[in-house]
C-alpha cells in the first residue's frame, strides 16, 4: 500500500491541491477557487469535496497519511491562518483542527514561503544544504529561513516576514497597514507600481504607456525589457537594487549557504537576478561577500505549490520518528 500525501497551497485568487507520493510524483492536481466562497465552512466544504473527488480517482492501493498547507499568515504551533491580507476571509480561522477532524490524519499549516522552503530542501535544489533562505515573488514576498536543516518557525509560528521589513517608512501603502513594506517594491505588484512611478518620472517612449494597471502582468513588464524598452529595464533595475539591499541585510542574521528566487518575478532570469547579486555583494558586510550564491528554486513548475505544501507532511514525520529513536 502506498503512502501519500496532500498538499494544498491557499492563494489569494485560486487554490491548488494535489496528491504526492514521497519521491515527489503528483498522481494528481486540480484546483478550486479560493475568492468564491464568502463563508469560510463553505470554501472548506467545497475544497474538502474535491479531495475526496480526487481520491475516488487513484486506482493503486494507498494510504493518506497527512495534509500540508501552505497559505499566508499560516501559523505552524497552532495550526491556524491568522488575519491574512490576501484571503477573503478574516480572523483566525483553525485550518488544521478542521482538516483532522474532516479526513482524521495529521494535518500541518505554515505560510506558503515556508511550504516552498520544505519543499525546495526535500525536492528541490536545495537537497544536502542545512542552511539556506527561499524567497518568494509572488502577487507579495514571502520568505522561510531553513538553519541547521530545520525550518525556522520562530516563538509564535509566524518567522521570516521579510516582505514586511521596512525600505521606507514614509513609502508605499501595504496590505498589513504600515508603509514602505518591501512587498510594495518587490512582488509582481511591486515592480507594476513602480513601472507606473517611472512612466510619470521618464519622458521616453515606452511601450508600456498604453497598459492599464489592472491589465499589466509581470510578464509584460519581462518582454518588454527584453526588447529594450527603457522603462521596463529601469524596473528591474530598480527592484533588484532593493531586493539585493534586504537580502544584504537578511544574509547577516543567519549566514545562508544560498538564497532561493521562487515564483513568478523570479522566471525573469537575468533581468532580476543580476542586479539583484550586484546590489547585495555591495551592500554585505565584507565578511560574507561572495560566499551566499542567489539561485533559483528548482521546483518552477505548476506543481511547485503542491510538492512544497506536501512536503511539510514528509518533514514532520520525518522529525518525528528520528526524535522517537533518539528517546
Amino acid at each position: 500500500m502506498k503512502e501519500l500525501t496532500i498538499g494544498i497551497d491557499i492563494g489569494g485568487t485560486n487554490t491548488k491541491y494535489g496528491i504526492v507520493d514521497r519521491d515527489g510524483n503528483v498522481v494528481f492536481q486540480g484546483s478550486i477557487s479560493t475568492t468564491e466562497y464568502e463563508e469560510f465552512k463553505d470554501y472548506f466544504g467545497g475544497l474538502a469535496a474535491a479531495l475526496r473527488k480526487a481520491t475516488a480517482t487513484i486506482s493503486f492501493a494507498h494510504k493518506l497519511i497527512g495534509v500540508g498547507v501552505g497559505a499566508a499568515n499560516g501559523n505552524y504551533y497552532k495550526g491556524t491562518i491568522e488575519r491574512a491580507t490576501n484571503l477573503p476571509w478574516k480572523g483566525i480561522i483553525p485550518l488544521a483542527d478542521m482538516f483532522r477532524e474532516e479526513f482524521d490524519i495529521p494535518a500541518i499549516v505554515t505560510n506558503d514561503a515556508n511550504a516552498a522552503a520544505v519543499g525546495e530542501m526535500v525536492y528541490g535544489s536545495a537537497k544536502g544544504m542545512k542552511d539556506f533562505v527561499v524567497i518568494t515573488l509572488g502577487t507579495g514576498l514571502g520568505s522561510g529561513f531553513v538553519c541547521n536543516g530545520h525550518l525556522l518557525n520562530g516563538k509564535h509560528g509566524i518567522a521570516g516576514e521579510v516582505g514586511h521589513t521596512s525600505v521606507n517608512p514614509a513609502g508605499r501603502f501595504c496590505n498589513c497597514g504600515k508603509r514602505g513594506c518591501l512587498e510594495t517594491y518587490v512582488s509582481a505588484t511591486g515592480i507594476k507600481r513602480t513601472v507606473y512611478k517611472l512612466l510619470a518620472d521618464h519622458l521616453e517612449p515606452s511601450e508600456l504607456r498604453g497598459i492599464s494597471f489592472d491589465n499589466l502582468t509581470t510578464k509584460m513588464i519581462t518582454e518588454a525589457a527584453v526588447r529594450g524598452d527603457v522603462v521596463a529595464l529601469a524596473a528591474f533595475e530598480y527592484t533588484g537594487r532593493i531586493l539585493g539591499m534586504k537580502l544584504a541585510e537578511t544574509v547577516v542574521h543567519t549566514d545562508p549557504e544560498a538564497i532561493f528566487l521562487f515564483g513568478g518575478l523570479s522566471l525573469a532570469g537575468d533581468l532580476i537576478f543580476k542586479p539583484t547579486i550586484k546590489h547585495m555583494e555591495a551592500n554585505l558586510m565584507p565578511l560574507f561577500r561572495g560566499k551566499v550564491k542567489v539561485l533559483p528554486s528548482g521546483l518552477q513548475n505548476q506543481a511547485a505549490p503542491i510538492l512544497g505544501a506536501s512536503s511539510l507532511v514528509w518533514n514532520y514525520l520525518d522529525n518525528k520518528q528520528l526524535k522517537e529513536e533518539v528517546y
